[in-house]
Parts: structure tokens; sequence; C-alpha cells
């Protein structure tokens, strides 16, 4: 070992070394920590109310709060601003009920639950979209048109194909059963047939398939752009108006 001369500087004079902590103190100092916060947890969660005594009221108002905070955060949107401001214009135009009855998009059901999107599912195009309803429950026309097509389709069960006046094809499959035949002209909101389980069906719900030119396109934008939106469950404006023509 050299040994240092003594006119080299001692780098170390007048320094104290500082003895680093076990890692034992950092266990101990993390796990506090830890601790601190699940008992702060623990206190939070002691003031909420037993989910089993909770009011079934307070629970309805408190999904309604969640759809009007979800309309809400659409609206936030610019193209749904820019919807907006086409409605305001259209609605000081005067619109008659029976032109709205013509232009209005609804809501297939009445009650439903969204089960299935539009895409790849399994290797394959799922090229529309899944509502679970009640068997038997009636489901209507989102949009007027002429009937195309009613009756057992293959692997769409019993179906219903709705034509619109701009080209734009609508198709309800998996039917219990349809009320409708080829060649009907039908308007918005009217009962096209039953909710069921036919064809290529995984269980019981209505399958809806919307086509541009002839090709398949999600329903959800589509609709969307229209007034409807098929996740919030919410209706074009003029769906009063239509309703009452």
């Amino acid at each position: 070992m050299r040994q240092r001369l003594s006119s080299e500087p001692d780098r170390y004079r007048g320094r104290r070394r500082v003895p680093t902590p076990p890692r034992s103190r950092y266990a101990v100092a993390v796990t506090s920590a830890f601790v601190g916060a699940g008992v702060v947890a623990l206190g939070a969660a002691a003031n909420m109310p037993d989910t089993k005594q909770v009011d079934t009221e307070v629970l309805k108002s408190l999904q309604s709060a969640q759809v009007a905070d979800a309309v809400a955060d659409r609206a936030a949107d610019e193209t749904a601003a820019s919807r907006s401001d086409s409605r305001d214009s259209a609605a000081k135009q005067n619109v008659s009920a029976e032109q709205a009855a013509e232009d209005v998009w609804l809501l297939p059901l009445d009650d439903y639950v969204f089960t299935s999107p539009y895409g790849v599912r399994w290797g394959k195009l799922h090229a529309g979209i899944d509502l679970t309803a009640p068997e038997g429950m009636p489901y209507k026309s989102v949009h007027a048109g002429e009937v195309t097509q009613a009756g057992y389709n293959g692997g769409y069960g019993y179906s219903v194909t709705v034509k619109n006046d701009d080209g734009t094809e609508v198709i309800y499959a998996h039917s219990r059963r349809v009320l409708v035949k080829a060649g009907d002209k039908v308007k918005a909101g009217q009962v096209l047939g039953e909710v069921g389980n036919t064809g290529a069906s995984y269980g019981v719900h209505l399958h809806l398939e919307i086509h541009v030119g002839g090709a398949p396109t999600d329903p959800i934008p589509f609709l969307r752009e229209r007034g409807v939106d098929i996740k919030l469950q919410v209706e074009s404006v003029y769906a009063g108006m239509a309703a009452a023509s």
C-alpha cells in the first residue's frame, strides 16, 4: 500500500462520514406510509353507508346524474357543438311535425343493454352492434323507409331490412318474429318485429346493422351524427314531434 506523501492534499481532512442507514429503516418507513394510507382509506370507508341500506331512489338519482354528466361531456365536444348549432338553426325554421317524422332518427328499443360493438370478433367482422333485451320486446324502425326484406335470412335468422331514401340500409336481425313485409312503407318508431334468438345467435338480442353504399359501417358514430346516442340511450331532438304526428 502506497504511503501518502505529506505534500499531497488531504481530500478527506475535516470531513465526517455519515453512516448509511440500514435497509431495514427504509423498509420500516415505506411500510409505515402504506399502513397510514390504509388507515385513511378505512376511515373514509367507515363513513360510507352499507350498500344493502342504500335507498333505491338514491341509486336512480346517481344513475341519472351519471347520464347527465355523460351528456354534458358529449355536448362539450366540438362535433357535438356543431350539431347543436345545426339543430338550433333547424328549430328556427319551424320544422313541421310531418317533416320531423320524415327526418327523425330514433332508438330501436325502449330499453336494452349494449353488449357488443362493431368490429372484428373471433377473427371475423362483426358488422353491427348487439343490444340485449327481453325476448319478445318490440323493436322499432330507427328511420323512415321501405322494407326490402322481411323473413328468415340465413345467419341473420328472422330479420328485417329497411332502405332509407338516401340509400342507407338498416338490418334488424335474430328476431323471434317479424311484423312487416317487403314493400311496406314504415315511419321512424314503427314496430318491425320482436327481439329473439334465431339464426347464428348466441343469445336473445337485437343485432342492428347499417350499410352505407352497400358496405357495413359502425352504427354508433353514424347514429350519433343524427342525434341518436346508442350508449347513452338518447334520441333525436325531433323524437317528441315525430311521436305526436
